[in-house]
């Protein structure tokens, strides 16, 4: 026999109550065959998405399935069962080894991902369960759980392409996060290169940063600048949504050079003419330094290579003030000015999206709100 499986798990808080539901069709998806829905106590996402797997494949293993087609609204658990993605968070080794076994008892599984508006069934029963727990009643009208999940969120995850680019099918949405404070920012220094720690209030920033993020829905992958600061931000945020942090070399800030610690009047007198053309020019590097088109140049090729390998998924980007900007730039095909007019506050969250066949849009900028 052959049927769909298609699975949703849900965390409100993430982690925080969670719960997931699964749904069997039959081969042309005109009947229900079985269905699995069940509150989980605290648990992230991620691990609610793979109990509604392993409870999908159960159902379909007591119907006497042989031929299975799984569709998930998660990317992580779909790479990492079709075997494109390692499974490192140990929160995530067992349940996948649980749904690896049941898979192998069937002739043939193959697993696809699918928008969270194509995932309704059992996203609705997810939800179901959650709210049953939580004992509220069902809303007159069903309220999906990735919905409720990313209640703080500003945007959906998977938007639809905006109608001005002629942009087609599903972005790749970069969640551009600056890090949270060091002790040379708080004297406003020129911070490149050097690797100093979060302060104390930088490490509420990042963690308000992260409880934030763990609300929203999707976030497949976080990226990080090799840098102690970014790491450590980046850190608190993977904590929570049950990922690892993979660091890119290309999203470092910029080399400051000899300007690196000093204020912006120390360096202004240090090279007078120096500075101000490099307030002007991107061309213009500071004594020892990198220039602004430097920068440019080795952060288009980190985006590249973040859509290739994350192709219409939500991805975590931790980096500094100008390699955000720098994003943000190539996603407005702006410009050089643009780099000295955006503020970017620290740990303040800013979203662009890249398509496919090329267009790109800016969701959001400096969101500091949940500071």
């Amino acid at each position: 026999m052959k049927v769909v499986v298609e699975a949703d798990g849900g965390s409100r808080g993430n982690p925080g109550p969670a719960g997931y539901g699964a749904v069997v069709f039959s081969a042309d998806r005109a009947e229900v065959l079985g269905e699995a829905k069940e509150a989980i106590g605290v648990a992230t996402n991620n691990v609610a998405e793979y109990r509604g797997l392993i409870a999908g494949l159960t159902e379909a293993a007591r119907l006497g399935a042989a031929d299975v087609g799984v569709f998930m609204d998660s990317k992580l658990v779909v790479e990492q069962m079709s075997g494109r993605w390692k499974v490192k968070h140990p929160d995530l080794i067992t349940l996948h080894r649980q749904a690896r076994d049941l898979a192998s008892g069937f002739d043939h599984i193959r697993y696809a991902w699918i928008p969270r508006e194509k995932n309704s069934h059992a996203d609705r029963l997810a939800n179901e369960a959650m709210d049953a727990a939580a004992g509220l009643s069902a809303p007159a009208e069903p309220v999906a759980a990735k919905a409720v999940k990313a209640a703080k969120a500003v945007e959906p995850v998977k938007p639809t392409a905006p109608g001005w680019t002629g942009a087609t099918g599903t972005a790749t949405r970069l969640l551009l996060l600056r890090h949270g404070q060091t002790e040379l920012s708080v004297h406003r220094r020129y911070s490149g290169r050097g690797n100093p720690p979060l302060t104390d209030t930088g490490r509420r920033q990042a963690d308000a940063a992260a409880r934030y993020l763990a609300g929203q829905s999707g976030i497949a992958a976080v990226i990080s600048s090799p840098l102690q600061r970014c790491r450590e931000t980046a850190g608190a945020a993977a904590r929570l949504l049950s990922l690892d942090v993979t660091v890119d070399e290309d999203l470092i800030e910029t080399d400051f050079g000899a300007w690196e610690g000093l204020t912006f009047a120390e360096a202004a007198e240090r090279d007078p003419e120096l500075h101000r053309r490099w307030l002007r020019d991107t061309a213009t590097e500071p004594p020892g330094g990198e220039s602004f088109d430097a920068v440019q140049t080795r952060v288009q090729r980190a985006r590249e290579r973040i859509v290739a390998e994350h192709a219409g998924s939500t991805v975590l980007v931790v980096s500094h003030v100008t390699p955000i900007k720098t994003m943000l730039r190539l996603a407005l095909d702006a410009g050089p000015a643009i780099l000295y007019r955006l503020h970017l506050d620290l740990a303040s969250l800013s979203i662009a999206e890249f398509y496919g066949d090329g267009p790109a849009s800016v969701r959001l900028v400096n969101q500091t709100a949940y500071l």
